[in-house]
C-alpha cells in the first residue's frame, strides 16, 4: 500500500485512472480482449435511461470478475436489531433526544460490526428514504469488505482516522474530513490509530450533489475542485475473502477466493470521494438576524419534488458572527425537517454543556428546540456591536432529513441515551415586562 496517496480533484467529473500503463482500453469500453487480459465490468449507479447530465456509471478493469463467489446467505455476524434499515417494528419518538458518545468496545470490533443504526425512514426496497448510523470500533477489517446495495454512505469520522480501501483506490479520512462511498461499491476500513468513532448517513435511491448557489453566485460553500477521488490501486491476492452486502435492509455474506480490490484501471463518473471540511467557505449575515442553517449545506440529496430534499449534510465551521442588534446563537425553532446533529470537536454554539464530541441529538419534525438556558441568557446580554469569532477548535454538523424518522429500539434502550436532555431548557424563565417598549431602532427602552 502506498505511503503517500494520490487523488483526482473535482466533483462529479468524468475521471480515468490506471495503476498499470495502458490498462485502460482505447476507443471503447468492452473490447474482445482487454489489456493485460483483464475483465471489463460496468458499475451503474443510475438506470441506463437517465438523462446524460444525471447518468452515473463507471467501467472497471479487474483481474477477476465480481461474479466469482459462493452464493450469498444471510449474515449471522450482524445483529439486525442493532444495525439494519428495516423500520417497521420501530416507533416515531416525538421528544427531543440526545446521546452521549458511544464507548469504545472492549472486544474486537471492526467498522461494520461497530455500526449501530439510530433512526431512519422510508424503504430501501422502494429506494426512498435514509438511515442514520453511528459507529465505534477498535479493529481493522481483515480480508473482509462491505457494500450497501441500498444507498450511498456518507461517513463522518469524529475520533480516529479511517483508511478506506475501495474498488477504485485508497482514501485516508481523518476527523475533520468526510467521505462518500456510493451504492454497491465494495470497501474495507482500516484503523491506523487503533480506535475510531463517528457517524454515517445512508441515503436510499439517489445520490449526493452540490447544492445550487442561487443568489450567492458562482463561488462559496463547498468548491467542486476540493473533492478528492482515489486513483486506481490493486492487489492480486488469492485469499478467502468475506464479502458482506446489505440489501433491502438486511446483511448478506459470501466468500470469494481472491481480493475484491483487484481493479487495475477504471474510468467514469461513479466513484467514491472525500472532502476536507476545513475548505468549506461559509457565508453568513453581515447586518442583522441569524440566517437559516441551509446556508451551511455541503452536500444535498434531492427528492423528486422541486426544491425538496431527502437529506442535507450541513456543517457549522469556525467563523465570525457580526450581526448587530441580533441574538446571534441559533434561534428557537420548529422545523418540518428532522435534524440529527453531531459534534466532531469543541463545543456547539447553542449548547454550552452536555453535547459532547461523539455524541448526537435528534429533533424530529416540528419538535421545538434551540439554545440551552445559559446560551440564551448570555446571547441576550452580550454587546452585539462587537464581532465574535467562534472557536477554531469547534466543528459541528447536521443531517437534515425530510421523512419523519423512526428511532431504533436499541438506540432508545442504549446506555448512552441522555435521559436528562430536556433539563437544559428547564431554566428558561419568562422575561415579559409591559413597562419596556421597543424603540424604533430595535433596542428596548423605557
Amino acid at each position: 500500500m502506498a505511503t503517500r496517496l494520490s487523488y483526482l480533484a473535482g466533483f462529479g467529473n468524468e475521471f480515468q485512472s490506471e495503476a498499470l500503463p495502458g490498462a485502460l482500453p482505447v476507443g471503447q469500453n468492452n473490447p474482445q480482449v482487454c489489456p493485460y487480459n483483464l475483465y471489463a465490468e460496468q458499475l451503474s449507479g443510475t438506470s441506463f435511461t437517465m438523462p446524460r447530465r444525471q447518468n452515473m456509471r463507471s467501467w472497471l478493469y479487474r483481474i477477476q470478475p465480481s461474479v466469482t463467489s459462493s452464493p450469498f446467505r444471510p449474515s449471522g455476524r450482524i445483529d439486525p436489531d442493532r444495525f439494519g434499515t428495516q423500520f417497521g417494528k420501530d416507533e416515531v419518538e416525538c421528544n427531543q433526544l440526545r446521546w452521549r458518545p458511544m464507548p469504545f468496545p472492549k472486544e474486537r470490533t471492526d467498522f461494520v460490526s461497530g455500526l449501530q443504526t439510530i433512526c431512519g425512514a422510508g424503504s430501501p426496497e422502494r429506494k426512498e428514504g435514509y438511515a442514520i448510523h453511528m459507529y465505534s470500533a477498535n479493529a481493522s477489517m481483515e480480508n473482509t469488505c462491505f457494500s450497501s446495495g441500498d444507498g450511498d454512505m456518507l461517513i463522518v469520522p469524529e475520533h480516529g482516522a479511517l483508511t478506506l480501501t475501495t474498488e477504485f483506490g485508497i482514501m485516508e479520512v481523518p476527523p475533520g474530513e468526510v467521505c462518500v462511498v456510493q451504492c454497491g461499491i465494495r470497501f474495507s476500513v482500516a484503523l491506523p490509530g487503533g480506535c475510531a468513532r463517528g457517524y454515517v448517513l445512508e441515503v436510499f435511491g439517489s445520490h449526493f450533489i452540490l447544492p445550487d448557489l442561487g443568489p450567492v453566485g458562482a463561488n462559496g460553500l463547498a468548491a467542486a475542485r476540493d473533492f478528492q477521488t482515489p486513483v486506481a490501486w490493486y492487489e492480486d491476492r488469492e485469499v478467502e475473502f468475506l464479502v458482506m452486502h446489505k440489501l433491502g435492509g438486511h446483511v448478506f455474506e459470501s466468500v470469494q477466493p481472491f481480493s475484491p480490490f483487484n481493479v487495475v484501471a477504471w474510468h467514469g463518473n461513479y466513484a467514491p470521494y472525500k472532502y476536507d471540511l476545513a475548505k468549506f467557505c461559509p457565508v453568513n449575515t453581515v447586518s442583522f438576524d441569524h440566517a437559516d442553517p441551509s446556508i451551511f449545506t455541503v452536500l444535498t440529496c434531492p427528492s423528486p419534488w422541486p426544491g425538496g430534499v431527502t437529506a442535507d449534510f450541513v456543517v457549522f465551521p469556525p467563523r465570525w458572527t457580526v450581526a448587530e442588534h441580533s441574538f446571534r446563537p441559533p434561534y428557537f425553532h420548529r422545523n418540518v425537517m428532522s435534524e440529527f446533529m453531531g459534534l466532531i470537536r469543541g463545543k456547539y454554539e447553542a449548547k454550552k454543556d452536555g453535547f459532547l464530541p461523539g455524541g448526537a441529538s435528534l429533533h424530529v419534525c416540528m419538535s421545538p428546540h434551540g439554545p440551552d438556558t445559559d446560551t440564551f441568557e448570555s446571547g441576550t446580554t452580550k454587546d452585539s456591536h462587537k464581532p465574535e469569532r467562534l472557536p477554531a477548535d469547534s466543528l459541528a454538523f447536521m443531517f437534515e432529513v425530510n421523512y419523519i424518522p423512526k428511532v431504533k429500539k436499541s438506540a432508545l434502550m442504549s446506555e448512552c441515551l441522555d435521559k436528562a436532555y430536556q433539563e437544559c431548557w428547564a431554566g428558561l424563565q419568562s422575561h415579559f415586562n409591559l413597562s419596556e417598549r421597543p424603540a424604533s431602532n430595535g433596542k428596548v427602552s423605557d
